[in-house]
């Protein structure tokens, strides 16, 4: 008989080439699992004593041995079989064998097996009785490898309906996707008829294919199905969740809504496609219908719609959920479910009460543990998921490439673990360093440690790279400021993701490559950074196009974007035109309504969110929603409200105030000269919290107000907490220098240098053309310079024909006034400026950032020279927005 797989093929084509199962022996070879019944090798040469049998018939026997492969006494049965040969003498027949073999499966002892197969042989049952071949298929397709099933397959001189199925029930198993439906197709060529479990195998086939064909050709069989006849409450079941599988939820739906006798896997099937399609609320509506029919949930319905509740952030109803689950159902030892409601509260910020679900499941397994350590990394516990890490090893449970990427981001972030490397060292002894999720991770590790070459040497030695190894990459380089090779990765991106369009590219490791949402939001803030609104823009045409602008993710960074790059009217655009808002959004665009002065805006939009907040129980001010009020309350002298709203966030709104509040309201109070009542309100903070902002907050009002005497009690306290940081001795030497304290300035200078501490250089930025332009103060190295010099030093002389005085109070060396005013040119934001003039047309809109404060003197200047060359300047400082015109700036000069 010629092998199935050279028959002719049927309507039902495939468009993938045909190979012989045969070749399957040598390139699909498994390891044989691990005998978890070492005994039963020997159970065919044991000797039991005579005394211990019965004189039974052969029926008597092998009934026996039926019922406890039924009842999976596999071990009993097994036993059983060797008293019937060794002691009664009976030899086994055709319904011997089939219940043996289901011993064996169950045993999973594949040696076990081979002597089995070795008896069929010898009792003449390997070509007699279809049967007995069909169980030793679905034995080896169990137990061995894809090869040893073809051949039981292919020297089978009878085969049926139970061999064909059996045969690709196999191909399915071990993912030969393709083989599966070739092997249906020649069912049907030798006119055998399929069953609905042949259907059943079909559907999973197609819904592993790539989503064209999986769709062309489970459409084929879905029809076939229909129109033979083949119809059961499980086929329907297989091919909704094909449907849903390929992406066609819709389908999916259709199917279930048409199909009345719906069993529990149904509605099991539905909630778990829309869930994993990210139709959140849909999938939360099917489970209420699911009840209002009768329908009791099981672990597999919780564990399917409570990721549901973990990604829409709706705490309130995962614990209606949890409660109908331990009211209805018996979840103590449903390690599914437990990691399901782990996950859900982590991811709603409730970590204590997932680690009492932890706590109450009676056995762990690794995906238990995982979503525990998952949990605590991603809420910022990042001792506790060490520590969890360590215990599962002490409980015996071997962590495996979740585990290990969840808990080396905690290892980086742990102040308290000094061997971050050595988790490294730890991946590479497991033999997991070629795992593409772990380089992900591991690349993440080394660029928050700072170490970008390593992640660089990681991402170039990948064998293949995803969408997260790029995202990671272009991540990490945003993280650590260099935000044009970010830029410069996008674009290589991109070209792969050509290169793999092309027809004669045959790398077939090559993962198609598009920048999707992650990416985007991603680089956005690189755009941010930088005030590249060109670059920025045409990210966004690109979200556009490819349908990602409407991500609540990719919306928010975008939000954010523009509102940096000076653009407040396109920010507040792209915000009224999302469809889904979450926190972060609102967030965004209070604090960017803050940073652009325009404080009472930002207050509406903050009584806006609390009232849609009072509709929508995900959305409710956070943390970060006070600290962007109050910062916009501060810079828009709207104090009584700042305060208003501070003693009241904990009553009204549930947020307990924290340390950044507490600084947020010392700047509040400060910038509007109320510095004895500043103090005051750091002396009342608790004795846990981190005061250090709340001191830098009231020492750069000091600074404003030029305070001597707070001024120094808050130094003190600075440089006590922080002694290396350049910025509390700049602020000092500010306020000194300003009441003419050169002394005490100059000693301030003095200890810097002789601790080390070197002051940030000042640095601008403009974008012009294809390129953003980077100027450093005192820096000659640009390539107009020069020309910039001389440019400034002709303005300088119009400006003071229009009252312009130089402020050299901002100038912090003990030199002439002349040469301070010198110096005073030479500042970065000047000279971005400067560029921005010469190389733009007239009346363009000039847009600078800049790392640091905007100083007295640069924002003067700023104000003359918006009105002399009759620009609108826009300058974006450390603190806030500046716009320039007509002489003018926004910020009232309270800033």
């Amino acid at each position: 008989m010629s092998c199935y797989y050279t028959q002719p093929l049927s309507p039902l084509t495939l468009p993938f080439s045909s190979r012989s199962l045969a070749s399957l022996q040598t390139d699909h070879r498994q390891t044989t699992p691990l005998q978890r019944h070492t005994r039963s090798q020997l159970l065919l040469t044991t000797t039991l004593t005579a005394s211990s049998a019965k004189p039974l018939s052969q029926d008597s026997w092998v009934e026996s041995l039926r019922s406890q492969a039924r009842s999976n006494l596999f071990r009993e049965a097994m036993l059983t079989y060797i008293q019937m040969l060794a002691l009664a003498g009976i030899s086994p027949d055709n319904f011997a064998f089939p219940a043996v073999l289901k011993a064996v499966v169950g045993l999973q002892d594949l040696n076990l097996g081979k002597q089995i197969h070795a008896h069929v042989f010898k009792f003449g049952y390997a070509s007699s009785s279809v049967t007995v071949a069909n169980t030793l298929v679905h034995m080896y397709g169990k137990c061995g490898d894809i090869g040893d099933v073809y051949k039981v397959f292919e020297r089978m001189t009878e085969r049926d309906q139970v061999s064909w199925n059996s045969i690709i029930a196999a191909l399915c198993r071990f993912e030969e996707w393709e083989l599966a439906l070739e092997a249906f197709r020649l069912m049907l060529s030798e006119n055998e008829a399929p069953s609905s479990f042949t259907s059943v195998s079909g559907a999973l086939a197609c819904s592993n294919l790539h989503r064209h064909d999986g769709l062309r050709l489970g459409k084929q069989l879905h029809a076939f199905s229909l129109r033979t006849g083949i119809w059961r409450t499980y086929t329907n079941n297989a091919f909704m969740a094909m449907y849903a599988k390929l992406g066609r939820v819709a389908d999916s739906q259709a199917l279930f809504e048409l199909f009345e006798d719906r069993d529990m896997v149904s509605w099991n099937t539905m909630i778990s496609s829309l869930s994993q399609n990210d139709q959140f609320l849909e999938a939360l509506s099917f489970l209420r219908l699911m009840v209002l029919e009768g329908t009791k949930p099981d672990g597999v319905t919780f564990a399917s719609v409570l990721p549901a509740c973990s990604h829409l952030e709706m705490l309130d109803r995962g614990k209606e959920i949890h409660a109908y689950a331990l009211k209805t159902t018996n979840l103590l030892g449903n390690s599914f479910v437990g990691s399901a409601l782990v996950d859900m509260y982590c991811n709603c910020q409730q970590v204590e009460i997932g680690r009492l679900v932890f706590d109450g499941i009676l056995e762990r397994s690794i995906a238990l543990y995982n979503a525990m350590v998952t949990g605590y990394s991603q809420n910022e516990h990042h001792e506790e998921a060490l520590n969890l890490f360590f215990q599962m090893e002490l409980d015996g449970i071997c962590p495996n490439t979740t585990t290990m990427s969840s808990v080396l981001p905690a290892s980086v972030h742990c102040e308290l673990f000094s061997d971050k490397e050595g988790m490294h060292g730890y991946v590479i002894k497991r033999g997991l360093e070629r795992d593409r999720y772990l380089q992900n991770a591991l690349m993440d590790m080394y660029f928050r440690m700072g170490k970008t070459e390593i992640s660089e040497h990681i991402f170039n030695g990948m064998e293949v790279r995803d969408i997260v190894s790029w995202n990671t990459m272009i991540t990490g380089y945003v993280i650590c400021g260099h935000h044009d090779v970010a830029f410069n990765l996008l674009y290589e991106m991109q070209i792969v993701e050509e290169k793999n369009r092309d027809d004669d590219y045959e790398d077939k490791n090559m993962v198609p490559l598009k920048p999707n949402s992650v990416t985007l939001m991603t680089v956005l803030p690189g755009c941010a950074a930088l005030a590249a609104l060109a670059k920025g823009k045409e990210i966004h045409a690109y979200a556009i196009r490819h349908l990602l602008a409407s991500d609540v993710a990719v919306g928010s960074a975008l939000v954010d974007m523009y509102a940096k790059c000076g653009c407040l009217n396109f920010s507040k655009r792209v915000f009224d035109r999302m469809p889904i808002k979450n926190v972060i959004t609102w967030n965004v665009l209070i604090m960017a309504y803050g940073m652009h002065g325009r404080g009472e805006e930002a207050f509406e939009l903050f009584k806006d969110m609390v009232a849609k907040g009072d509709k929508n129980d995900g959305l409710r001010p956070n943390q970060v929603t006070f600290i962007a009020i109050f910062a916009a309350c501060s810079h828009s002298r709207m104090v009584n409200e700042g305060l208003y709203l501070f003693h009241r966030m904990k009553e009204n709104h549930g947020v307990e105030p924290a340390p950044d509040h507490y600084a947020c309201v010392v700047d509040l109070l400060g910038r509007a000269g109320q510095l004895e009542e500043a103090y005051e309100l750091i002396n009342t903070m608790p004795p846990r919290f981190d005061k250090t902002d709340a001191w830098s907050s009231l020492l750069g009002a000091c600074r404003i107000h030029q305070n001597v005497e707070i001024g120094e009690i808050a130094a003190k306290n600075l440089l006590d907490l922080e002694p290396n940081v350049a910025s509390h001795y700049v602020l000092l030497s500010n306020i000194y220098s300003s009441a003419g304290l050169w002394e005490k300035s100059m000693d301030i200078r003095k200890r810097m240098k002789e601790m080390g501490v070197r002051k940030e250089a000042g640095c601008s930025w403009i974008e012009f053309g294809d390129e953003v332009h980077k100027f450093v103060a005192g820096d000659g190295s640009h390539p107009q310079s020069e020309q910039l010099h001389g440019f400034l030093e002709i303005l300088l002389e119009k400006m003071k024909k229009e009252g312009y005085v130089p402020d050299i109070s901002c100038v912090l060396h003990n030199v002439g006034e002349e040469e301070k005013e010198t110096l005073l040119c030479g500042h970065s934001e000047k000279l971005a400026i400067a560029f921005g003039i010469l190389n733009t047309p007239p009346g363009t809109t000039i847009r600078v950032a800049k790392n640091l404060r905007i100083c007295n003197d640069c924002h003067v200047a700023s104000k003359f020279i918006s009105k002399i060359e009759d620009r609108e300047i826009i300058v974006r400082d450390v603190r806030r927005f500046h716009h320039f015109r007509n002489g003018n700036c926004s910020c009232g000069d309270y800033w």
